[in-house]
């Protein structure tokens, strides 16, 4: 459970809050909502996301619920410290997508006395850890798992599965392209595109099995 701490003084130290899971699992949602309660507290935040995150506004930070808040958008990591001066809450969204400085950086600033919340997938589309994502939920002190449900199976979903055949790391996209799946959901849908893929020969090339 996430237990947010209400002192923030500057002779204390901050602490780092990750919040991680599948597409269409609200986590920038989540992460609007614990920034705006800080504002709310007229706490001075800044929220920052990568360039490259361009799907529904280039500087907008805005939820799939189309929740939104303003950001400055980044190349790299090594920027945000840069923009962050003077702040009591730092937000960083979509963190999968900047380079693994981003975990550096996002303990630097909570060693200033800062408290970062950080927002992005825990896993690629293959299912594989993302990016700067586990070393930063192994750096946090507060880790929360927010779960979409499965498209397939109504159950909790945390694989964002691709329905498009692009291999790219990196391929921004939303309904069309993602679906959340639950486990056993995405490990079928991953066999049936294993099965597609195979080349099927003409049975006439097919040598005949010796009789034993």
């Amino acid at each position: 459970m996430f237990l947010e701490n209400t002192v923030n003084q500057k002779e204390q130290f901050g602490w780092i809050e990750v919040i991680c899971g599948s597409m269409f699992s609200g986590k920038t949602e989540e992460l609007i909502r614990r920034l705006k309660r800080a504002k709310f507290a007229r706490q001075r935040v800044e929220i920052f996301k990568p360039t490259i995150d361009i799907r529904y506004d280039e500087e907008k930070v805005i939820s799939h619920d189309s929740n939104e808040i303003r950001s400055t958008p980044v190349p790299a990591a090594a920027n945000i410290p840069m923009l962050a001066d003077n702040c009591d809450v730092i937000g960083i969204d979509e963190a999968q997508f900047f380079d693994d400085e981003i975990v550096q950086v996002c303990n630097d600033l909570a060693n200033r006395g800062i408290r970062v919340i950080v927002a992005g997938l825990d896993m690629d589309f293959k299912g594989n850890p993302f990016g700067p994502m586990p070393n930063l939920m192994a750096t946090a002190e507060y880790v929360t798992k927010v779960h979409a449900v499965c498209t397939r199976t109504g159950n909790l979903a945390n694989y964002s599965f691709r329905k498009s055949q692009s291999d790219d790391l990196v391929l921004l996209g939303e309904t069309e392209e993602y679906e959340p799946l639950s486990r056993a959901a995405y490990y079928k849908a991953v066999l049936r595109d294993k099965v597609k893929k195979m080349e099927v020969k003409d049975p006439q090339q097919i040598p005949p099995k010796k009789q034993a």
